[in-house]
């Protein structure tokens, strides 16, 4: 089935604790129906000091959420997803709330 969000979209996150944040898709998790958005469920990982990395440290990075929490984001604001069919057989992403294309699903069939 189709997912509604791409890597490289602008998301606005519509639930959650990060909720109004507006951030890129990173990457695009199918098998668990989870995205990575930059700068949305920061946790923060404890790392020990290695031959690599004899510092150590903290490591702050960013946690997938499910796909379900985000919406492309049109103008500052959460839009639905609608799937439309050209003439030419191409599949694309259309945003609800304006009619802008947001991107090709797929190429022409032959």
């Amino acid at each position: 089935m189709a997912s509604h969000v791409r890597k490289g979209d602008t998301v606005i996150v519509t639930a959650g604790n990060d909720r109004g944040i507006i951030g890129e898709v990173l990457r695009v998790i199918p098998k668990d129906d989870r995205v990575v958005v930059q700068g949305v469920n920061i946790r923060t990982k404890h790392v020990k000091p290695t031959q690599q990395n004899p510092q150590g440290g903290l490591l702050r990075q960013e946690m997938p959420i499910h796909i379900s929490n985000v919406s492309p984001a049109v103008d500052g604001k959460a839009t639905r997803v609608r799937f439309e069919t050209k003439k030419d057989g191409s599949k694309v992403r259309v945003a609800v709330r304006n009619g802008e294309e947001l991107g090709v699903v797929r190429g022409p069939r032959g």
